[in-house]
């Protein structure tokens, strides 16, 4: 069937990007436990440049509530402690050596209760993009059958698949938010 330049997948992988995005911005929000990634968005000033912490140095969990970061250059270890401390992610390095002991601190209801607001913050916005995504798809299918590049039961079919990634991409959304949220208030 003749769909004029209307492609879904391509609606489909614009969704999915708004989920991944999602994906990244929980998995950076700290819970009671120890992850690698808690420590992505550290920047650390090396050889003259702004450079990712994990360039610089190995980042590991030895334990559910500690980070291990091993500075490859002994010289590097003072900017590496500096990042951390100004990162914001509120953990203070214990340096022995070239290595880097960071304690997670267990959180208290009040924060979890504040995590928790961040991730539906995070995950509306998600929701949003995912919306503008199928306004535009829709658009399009209209605009297709308003010039008779296709016919009004093909916009009408088009329009259901539209509404289904939609859907499907909003359950999904909904189910990384609960799974984020179960694992923020799990004590």
């Amino acid at each position: 069937m003749p769909t004029g330049n209307f492609d879904i997948n391509e609606l489909k992988r614009r969704m999915q990007g708004a989920t991944q995005a999602l994906k990244h911005e929980l998995s950076g929000l700290r819970t009671g436990r120890a992850s690698a990634s808690m420590l992505e968005p550290v920047q650390v000033d090396a050889y003259g440049s702004h450079m990712p912490l994990n360039q610089v140095a190995t980042i590991s969990v030895p334990e559910p509530r500690m980070i291990s970061v091993q500075v490859w250059d002994k010289s590097m270890v003072k900017a590496v402690e500096k990042a951390i401390i100004d990162s914001n992610l509120g953990l203070t390095p214990a340096t022995e050596g070239q290595v880097l002991r960071l304690r997670i601190p267990e959180l208290n209801e009040e924060r979890r209760k504040e995590l928790v607001k961040v991730a539906h913050k995070y995950a509306e916005a998600a929701r949003v993009a995912v919306r503008h995504v199928r306004r535009d798809g829709l658009d399009l299918v209209k605009k297709l059958e308003k010039s008779h590049e296709i016919s009004e039961d093909d916009q009408g079919r088009l329009a259901a698949d539209v509404q289904k990634a939609t859907d499907g991409t909003i359950a999904e959304i909904d189910q990384l938010l609960a799974a984020k949220e179960k694992e923020i208030l799990t004590v």
